[in-house]
């Protein structure tokens, strides 16, 4: 069957975990494909929502992978929901992720039931994805007990890592002018005052080792700082993990749905199709 003929189906759901309730998608392939022992979770950036990455399920979706997104707390362009409380936020917002791939899990059984050995199987992949924010979140989730029977590959879509001492746009006044209206679309508690130092924060003292990480740098992102792919390729390397670095020519830091292709890329280099 012609790949532009596939019907994946989509499934609405609502990812329920502490106190917040997400909208979710889940793609799961045609049930003319045979799935891929391949499965997605992503996340999008900080103000975003899930719409803004829907190419990467799609496109993936084609190859015979389920996948999920769900938008995160706090992000009204997703869903009109609250965090009150930041700290929990930080604590606690990465086991999305973990929850979502468990969603994941029951709807694919269903309707693949003769491939549910694939959540018994220890060279099951799963993708945990996300752009900016998202990716740096998928870096905090990379050891949910939910993740660990399986291969894990982590991607993170413009994300990187300035140098010591160095400004970050964050820290700019043109990069805070523009966040007069984009800071009204996500919860008090998720100002720029609280995410961009946290943010900054997990950078610096994240602890992992063992994990295989993808990084997808634009040369035209004008977010992550100059060589920031680089930089935070080196750091995460230093802890024992095995990190790929690839920077293409045209992926703005706004228009992550350009890094499906690449994604799709990677997966295909790496065997996973």
């Amino acid at each position: 069957m012609h790949k532009n003929h596939l019907k994946t189906q989509i499934i609405r759901e609502q990812i329920i975990h502490r106190h917040w309730n997400s909208n979710a998608f889940i793609f799961l392939p045609d049930e003319a494909t045979a799935p891929k022992p391949t499965f997605g979770v992503f996340t999008h950036g900080y103000t975003s929502h899930k719409d803004s990455i829907l190419t990467w399920p799609t496109r993936l979706a084609e190859e015979g992978i389920a996948s999920v997104i769900f938008d995160l707390p706090g992000h009204y362009l997703g869903s009109f929901n609250d965090v009150d409380n930041f700290e929990e936020f930080k604590l606690h917002s990465h086991e999305l992720q973990g929850v979502a791939f468990k969603l994941l899990q029951r709807y694919f059984s269903q309707k693949f039931a003769s491939y549910d050995h694939f959540f018994k199987s220890p060279e099951t992949m799963v993708i945990i994805a996300g752009h900016s924010l998202g990716g740096l979140l998928s870096l905090l989730a990379a050891k949910d007990e939910n993740f660990a029977p399986f291969e894990r590959l982590i991607v993170g879509v413009g994300l990187g890592m300035a140098p010591e001492n160095s400004v970050h746009l964050f820290d700019t006044p043109f990069y805070k002018s523009t966040l007069t209206i984009r800071s009204q679309l996500v919860s008090p508690a998720l100002s720029p005052e609280n995410v961009f130092p946290w943010i900054k924060e997990i950078k610096n003292n994240i602890k992992m080792s063992d994990e295989k990480i993808f990084l997808l740098v634009g040369e035209d992102d004008l977010v992550v700082p100059r060589n920031g792919g680089e930089h935070l390729k080196k750091h995460l390397e230093a802890m024992g993990n095995t990190c790929d670095l690839e920077t293409p020519r045209n992926l703005p830091h706004h228009v992550p749905e350009l890094a499906a292709s690449h994604i799709k890329s990677y997966l295909k280099k790496i065997g996973r199709f």
